[in-house]
């Protein structure tokens, strides 16, 4: 098995690793067709930078000119591309189409692949999650990977539902519930959740993640907050408001404040005061970015003046 090595053997090792897809996002909108760097995975790791944590990102892309537009999306905050991550071919995409309220549906043309490897170094946090984690071949990779950091470092995943690329729903909740015992924190929305399990409401969906094994389960459920749990305690916090315009990333910002906010803190002594700091600040960053076209987080400075 080939190793993962340092973007750079000079460069310090980096505080997050992200593997997942990177993708092409084509926003069809009433004032004509643009194409954004997209992707969940690749939006957290771009979130990430832009609120100064040293990160890089595991993934697939082509050779062509979207690929190389997601590469310096991604350096323009610091974000790098380990080893692995550059093959011939096309870059994946997918059309997102708006609502007249800013909520987004999208068509994919995805292909993910991630060549069999072992991380050399692991960082503090490793996330993952949205398409990687169920679509063949590259899921077995990111499976493996979720093993060998198990109980080494902190683990994050978004299963970010996107039902058009996955089989059917008994088997994507098999998957799903395969490797969140490899993890500590899972972030799902509502919309994720109910897909999942139908019949729960939010604390059901929780109490079911945190029974296999996660440390923590948030359910972010847009304009009413999110729900934060563990097994000790768990907590609503409530939504920041602002005007929409559209919904593209907000839930891959909230994910990386969440990360941000738990580098320093880990899973331990979750107290209620920790899930309310961890929540508002994941719930400002939504609140930036829904406020911008695109998957545009918030800044640190811009995140840190929110919570003044």
């Amino acid at each position: 098995m080939s190793k993962l090595p340092s973007i750079d053997p000079s460069a310090s090792i980096p505080e997050v690793i992200v593997i997942g897809e990177a993708l092409t996002d084509i926003v069809a909108s009433p004032t004509g067709t643009v194409g954004h760097p997209g992707g969940s995975p690749m939006n957290v790791a771009y979130g990430l930078g832009r609120l100064g944590v040293n990160t890089a990102l595991l993934t697939s892309i082509g050779d062509d000119e979207r690929g190389l537009a997601i590469e310096n999306h991604l350096g323009g905050v610091g974000v790098g591309l380990l080893s692995g991550s550059k093959t011939p071919g096309k870059t994946s995409s997918a059309v997102a189409s708006l609502a007249a309220d800013g909520s987004a549906s999208y068509e994919f043309d995805v292909h993910w692949t991630l060549e069999p490897t072992a991380l050399q170094t692991l960082p503090k946090l490793i996330h993952t999650g949205s398409i990687a984690t169920f679509l063949a071949p590259g899921a077995t990779t990111v499976r493996t990977l979720l093993q060998q950091a198990n109980g080494q470092c902190v683990v994050t995943y978004d299963p970010n539902i996107r039902p058009a690329l996955l089989g059917s729903q008994a088997e994507a909740r098999s998957i799903f519930e395969d490797l969140v015992p490899l993890t500590d924190v899972v972030k799902l929305s509502d919309e994720d959740a109910a897909w999942l399990y139908p019949t729960l409401d939010a604390q059901g969906v929780a109490g079911r993640i945190l029974r296999l094994g996660a440390e923590l389960v948030v359910v972010t459920m847009g304009a009413q907050g999110s729900l934060l749990a563990t097994t000790a305690t768990e907590l609503h916090v409530p939504a920041v408001s602002s005007v929409v315009a559209d919904t593209i990333g907000a839930g891959d910002s909230y994910m990386a404040a969440l990360i941000h906010g738990l580098l320093d803190r880990g899973t331990r002594e979750l107290t209620n005061e920790a899930l309310a700091t961890l929540g508002r600040a994941a719930s400002a960053a939504a609140a930036t970015t829904v406020r911008r076209h695109g998957a545009n987080p918030p800044t640190l400075h811009e995140l840190s003046e929110m919570l003044v």
